[in-house]
């Protein structure tokens, strides 16, 4: 792993921030001595009716971050809707969980048997000891989907990835997942558990019937299983890559142990390995010094040809930069858009603590290096068909832990043109200080959008400039809401991604449901390692399907651009339409494309082809239900 020197950070703030800072009631700092963690957690998911492990409910407005100083904690720590849990020490295990269930993430919709909504969570930082017997494993459950992180964690046993609840289901489905910088279990070993790889002592990521999952620079025992679209980058100990394999339904424990023994050293599931992850940061992270007071903000440095987790001794692990929290401007959502950007034109960093921030005006990033972070899953509203965050021409950004989401229209019809804006257009930006989004989510509806109150955005992100490096998107035109089903009047968007920077790459890509191409990349070298998505359920042939839209794009004309493990998934849940590709590109990139995949998930109609008119019909009529292009 090379790594490179990070963007030199010369800010002259016009004023200093507290350190330590003033937490809103939103944030909760435990220390290993404290006593009642476990209750004060509880009686946060206890808000809005819920309750553990349901909780305050996927559509809550209540937002936590619970954070936890070095030391060793003896407690189980459920993490729910809109929860981040976080250790602030400067080493995963300087903050150590050794109870049976430690940290950990159930699967949360038992009615429709899985996590396929077990949403916008996160767990950072620490190390877990846990020991609890999930059926399918013994150690860290972690049955989530789309926007639930799990980073720079050490696991000493198991990781389970879905969860068995019999008799409701066999193994719940799930829709995930993203983890980076992670290390679970011993050394690669030889043996056979549940029809996985693992060491001996069995200690191994459990995907089981996760659909998809992407994981980067982690050290891993083993990881075996998973159903259509398993895609590794810089993985020590992942599955050797295995393109083809077509599945009618999430694999049982035992059909996966008959897959494997069939495919032999092959492996059991569709697998995309890249050996090394090419350049990319960590993302930021929060400590607090040895006194239990002081904190800063953590800058790890720009690294290329990465694989495996970079803490705890790791080879040419470097030092992240420390800005101290005299440097931070620590935001609640009682604060303004016009306050949020003094700070910024301070020249300081931004953490966004939970909750949700309702902003009326674009929230203008124009400092090299800057920062803004968000914890407990801060979400920033468009309150005046406004951008949400527009940066600037400027290198060595980052951006993280957000959700963005769209407000309401204009009784005219106008929305927003976009949530994020990165550039003003032909800004080609550095190599050597490149842009960063970390954990970065955006929705058009869900908790809100009605036909008599729409909500509504152009696009949701809007990458300009060249160099900058998306690390974990999901970006999401609701498929359901709080109040009733969705429509294209209800929480209209056309686009999740447009592209129109060079040298741009995308690590866990996620667009789901807009009304017309998913992802538009119309910026020459692109590269998007694992992308999922699904097409819209509400779609009339007419305006989806006669048009040519498609799940990803690349615009004619565009020399050069690469995809791995890029997945385009037909829903057609209200009408019968038929799209001609799910992958739509100039014929000579076809082969730059490895292993893409189509599927027909339910409802009517389907995709023609993968790619171009590369690949099998993925459809209703059709005998498999996936697709490859190998």
């Amino acid at each position: 792993m090379l790594v490179l020197s990070a963007a030199c950070l010369t800010y002259s703030p016009l004023s200093t921030e507290p350190n330590p800072p003033t937490w809103p009631e939103s944030v909760v700092v435990f220390g290993p001595g404290d006593t009642g963690i476990e209750s004060t957690i509880a009686a946060a998911y206890a808000v809005n009716g819920g309750h553990e492990p349901t909780n305050h409910g996927q559509f809550s407005s209540a937002r936590y971050a619970f954070l936890f100083k070095p030391g060793t904690y003896d407690i189980d720590v459920p993490v729910g809707y809109y929860t981040h849990v976080a250790g602030l020490g400067a080493s995963p295990s300087d903050v150590t969980f050794t109870s049976p269930k430690g940290v950990y993430s159930e699967e949360q919709d038992y009615s429709i048997g899985g996590a396929l909504s077990t949403f916008w969570r996160m767990a950072e930082n620490f190390k877990t000891a846990a020991t609890y017997d999930w059926q399918v494993g013994k150690g860290m459950m972690w049955a989530v989907s789309q926007a639930a992180p799990l980073r720079r964690v050490e696991v000493v046993n198991d990781l389970s990835l879905f969860e068995y609840q019999p008799p409701i289901t066999d193994a719940g489905e799930a829709s995930g997942g993203f983890m980076a910088n992670m290390k679970v279990g011993a050394a690669i070993k030889t043996g056979h558990r549940f029809g996985r790889k693992g060491s001996a002592n069995g200690s191994a990521v459990v995907p089981g019937s996760q659909q998809q999952w992407f994981a980067r620079d982690s050290t891993v025992s083993g990881f075996d299983g998973g159903v259509w679209n398993m895609v590794f980058s810089g993985v020590s100990g992942a599955p050797p890559s295995h393109c083809g394999v077509e599945v009618e339904a999430p694999p049982t424990i035992v059909e996966a142990a008959a897959a494997e023994a069939k495919l032999g050293d092959e492996g059991s599931s569709p697998v995309t390995n890249v050996a090394s992850t090419p350049t990319i940061a960590e993302k930021p992270y929060i400590t607090i010094d040895s006194s239990g007071a002081k904190y800063s903000l953590m800058l790890p440095p720009l690294k290329s040809a990465s694989a495996g987790a970079d803490f705890d001794g790791a080879p040419a692990a470097a030092a992240a930069t420390a800005v101290g929290f005299e440097h931070v401007f620590v935001a609640a959502p009682t604060d303004s858009a016009a306050t949020i950007n003094a700070k910024l034109g301070a020249g300081l960093h931004v953490v966004f603590t939970p909750g949700v921030y309702r902003i009326d005006e674009p929230l203008r990033v124009e400092t090299a290096g800057q920062v803004l972070l968000g914890i407990g899953i801060a979400t920033l509203v468009s309150s005046a068909q406004n951008v949400l965050v527009q940066v600037g021409d400027v290198d060595g950004v980052r951006i993280a832990g957000l959700l963005l989401q769209a407000g309401p229209m204009a009784t005219t019809g106008d929305m927003a043109p976009a949530l994020l804006v990165w550039g003003t257009g032909g800004y080609a930006g550095s190599a050597s200080a490149p842009g960063l989004l970390h954990d970065l989510f955006a929705r058009v509806g869900g908790p809100d959008g009605t036909l008599s109150d729409p909500v509504g955005v152009g696009t949701m992100v809007h990458v300009q400039s060249g160099h900058v490096i998306g690390d974990n998107l999901w970006l999401w035109r609701a498929d359901h809401a709080a109040e009733g089903p969705v429509s294209y009047e209800s929480n209209p968007c056309e686009h999740g991604l447009v592209v129109d920077g060079d040298d741009v790459t995308m690590y866990a890509l996620a667009v789901e449901h807009t009304t017309k191409d998913l992802t538009q990349w119309n910026g020459e070298r692109g590269r998007t390692y694992f992308y999922q998505s699904e097409l819209p359920y509400d779609a009339t042939q007419a305006s989806f399907g006669d048009p040519g839209y498609c799940g990803y794009r690349v615009a004619p004309g565009v020399q050069a651009h690469a995809g791995y493990g890029v997945g385009v998934y037909a829903y057609f849940r209200d009408h019968n339409v038929t799209v001609a590709s799910g992958i739509v590109c100039p014929a000579a990139l076809e082969s730059s494309f490895v292993a893409p995949l189509s599927v027909f998930l339910n409802g009517n109609g389907g995709i023609e082809h993968v790619i171009n008119d590369k690949g099998e019909a993925s459809t209703q009529a059709s005998e498999s239900q996936v697709h490859y292009v190998c």
